[in-house]
Parts: C-alpha cells; structure tokens; sequence
C-alpha cells in the first residue's frame, strides 16, 4: 500500500550524485490556462512528439529503478492527456509516489479527483496565488479560475487526497500572504509551497522581487510557519535556508529554540520531532538541500532533461539515453553539484552547502548557472566584493576579448 507523501520516511542516506530526490515529468505542455508567470509558456495544443503512453511508462520504469522517492506529474495542464489516469496507475503499481499538479478548468471536475485517487495518486498540487478571485483570476488569466479551485481543493478533501498548494510570489501579491494563510486554515491542507518568481517562460523580469524584498517574504513566512497548521516550503529560495538557520540560532542563543529542532538548520526531520516543531522549520526535511540539479531532475513534454523546468540548460533525451546516466553523468548535473564550481559571493559563502543558491534565476539573470543568487542580500563572512571587483578588473585586462 502506497504511503501519503506526509508519511514517506526521511531518507538520510540518499545520494544525490546517483539519484534526485525529486523528480518531475511535464507529462505535456498543453494548458487551457494563460498564467502571466507560466514557466512553461503553455498552450491549448498538444505537442506532436510529446512522450506517448508507452515513453511515458518506460519512463516511469526508469524511475523505479533508480528509486527516486517522489514523482510528480506537471504541465501544461495533465488532465489534458487522455492516458494520464492510466499512467498514475502504471506508477502505482510499480510502487512509484505519484503527484500531479492539474490546471483550475473545467477539466478538474469531481469525477477525475476521484478517478485519480483510484489510480493511485497520493498527493494533488494545485495552484492559488491570491486570498480573491481578484488577485488569482487575474495570475491566472481566466475568471472564475479562482472559484474552481475552491471547489477542486474540497472535492480533494472529500476524496481523502493530502493537498498541497502552490503560491508564486511576485509583485502581485507579496501583500497577501497574511490573507492567504487565513484562507488555507480553513482548508485541510497539508503543505504550502511558496515559489519565487525565476524570470522563464512568461515570468516578468519585473516582477521580480528585490533582495530586500525577498527577506521582507522570508521574514514574513517564518513568522507565519510558527502559527500555522500545515508545513510550508520554499521552491527556488535556497537561501531561505541560510534565513532559517541564522533565525534558529539566534533563537537557540537567546534560549528560545524549540526542543528538537535540528543544529543543521531544522531541515531534517528526525524520528520523535514533535509535528509542530516540523511545521514551523519552515524549510521542510523532504527538500534538505535539494537544489537545480542537485536531488532534482526535470523531464519536459518531448523527453528532454533539464536540471529544474526553470533552467532550460539541455541536457540529453530519455528517448536516446538512459535517465540515470544523464543525472550521473551530464556536464551541467555534474557543475551543479560540485559547490566549488559556485562563483562570487556564493562559492564564499559558509551557507551554500545547505543553499547554493537558485541556478535558475542565476542563470536566467546573467546567463550562467554558477553565477552568484542575483536576489540575495546575505554578505559572506570570508567575502570582500571590493577585492573581487579588482580582481574581475585585473583579469579582463589580461585576458584577451572574444
């Protein structure tokens, strides 16, 4: 009998040179959606050569070999697929945690919440970015998107499926997360993961949060965390983590910390943790310093596999090459690992172990995936940016121009 996701134990040991965490097939890119920040940049029509069924269920072969702990099915929009139901089943049986993220259409009725828990789904993500259909409708692209949502999140409820919401942060609503909050404990969800806006797809390089803003939102959601009743992640805030750990510090030095939270930054969960005390480290032990490529894998629509869908570096096709060996072994997983290869003020900082920083928005702001997290604000102890700006200096002198 398949696990929930909240029930899947820890694993500790997992080495993310051999094999993700995490790993996340866009099963396609179609979408009746229009989401202003869609990574995707997704349409109503099919790709021709998206994965058929059979692709489809040799990739989810693979991933039981490899033994990745958590699959989830993204798009575009899965419920778009006709085989998607078959698919879940496929993974079930093989023993594979499936998680789909569907789109808020008419295509997310009742009967396919059912139809899906039936296959074999353990957790549904779904999408709300505004405590009103104002804010979200307008993210979304469509009236009544909010709405139906609502509804979808109940139905989940009644069919016993743990909910998951996603909420992407950006100028649109860095305001309404207190609102948001209110609205989710009526809910009976599990998780709340927060995403920070990577400029891809349709994202906005304005609406991008500050540095400073992006510390204002993680003030903002460790205080939320403490009051909470439902764990709360971040994805691509890395440096999230280096925030909670300097805060449990503090905490912990001022004689306030809470029993069992861990010395390595509460993003562990260890056997006898109170529930409450792993709620509030808000940086969840399944996503301990997983990072873009690092315990991570995306497989897109037509099979191509990339180090997160925000960092659209190729790096080889399932159709052509085992997943496996592309983790192990592609150039660019086998950077994104090596934390010496960090440059600038990540490579220096005594965090970027447990943070690393988003590879995607480095690479999306600057073009290289090493470079330094353009929205943090956090200065290394061993790091002095006068001396490393004379020695960028110095060496564009030397080097001869391209």
């Amino acid at each position: 009998m398949l696990q929930p996701m909240n029930t899947i134990p820890a694993r500790g040991g997992l080495n993310y040179d051999e094999t993700p965490f995490l790993a996340i097939w866009e099963v396609t890119q179609s979408c009746d959606l229009a989401c202003k920040h869609c990574r995707a940049a997704a349409q109503p029509i099919p790709h021709p050569d998206e994965l058929t069924t059979a692709e489809g269920k040799a990739l989810i072969d693979q991933i039981a070999e490899m033994g990745v702990p958590i699959f989830v099915f993204t798009g575009g929009d899965p419920l778009k697929r006709k085989d998607v139901f078959e698919l879940i089943r496929y993974a079930a049986d093989k023993g594979v945690h499936v998680a789909v993220t569907p789109s808020a259409t008419p295509l997310l009725t009742r009967e396919a919440i059912f139809k899906m828990k039936e296959a074999g789904l353990v957790r549904l993500g779904i999408s709300l970015d505004g405590s009103t259909p104002e804010i979200h409708d307008t993210f979304r692209g469509l009236p009544g998107a909010w709405a139906r949502t609502i509804q979808a999140i109940e139905w989940a409820n009644e069919a016993g499926i743990p909910i998951q919401v996603h909420t992407t942060i950006s100028r649109h609503n860095a305001q309404d997360l207190d609102n948001l909050c209110a609205l989710f404990e009526k809910m009976a969800i599990v998780m709340w993961n927060v995403f920070f806006l990577v400029p891809v797809g349709r994202g906005q390089l304005g609406d991008l949060l500050s540095g400073e803003e992006f510390e204002q939102v993680f003030g903002k959601i460790y205080e939320l965390s403490h009051r909470v009743s439902f764990q709360v992640k971040t994805t691509e805030a890395m440096h999230y983590r280096r925030y909670l750990l300097q805060n449990n510090l503090e905490e912990r030095r001022m004689g306030h910390g809470h029993p069992g939270a861990s010395a390595a930054g509460a993003t562990a969960y260890e056997p006898g943790t109170p529930v409450s005390d792993a709620r509030t480290r808000t940086a969840n032990w399944t996503t301990r310093r997983v990072n873009d490529g690092k315990g991570f894998l995306f497989v897109s629509h037509v099979g191509n596999v990339y180090p997160s869908g925000f960092l659209p570096i190729h790096a080889g096709n399932v159709k052509e090459t085992p997943l496996s060996e592309i983790y192990r072994n592609a150039p660019i997983f086998k950077s994104l690992r090596d934390t010496s290869k960090l440059k600038g003020k990540c490579g220096a900082c005594e965090y970027k172990e447990i943070c690393g920083g988003s590879r995607a928005r480095a690479y999306a702001l600057t073009g290289d995936p090493l470079a330094p997290e353009p929205c943090c604000i956090y200065q290394p102890k061993n790091w002095d940016p006068q001396l490393e700006n004379e020695a960028g200096a110095f060496s564009s002198l030397i080097s001869p121009s391209l």
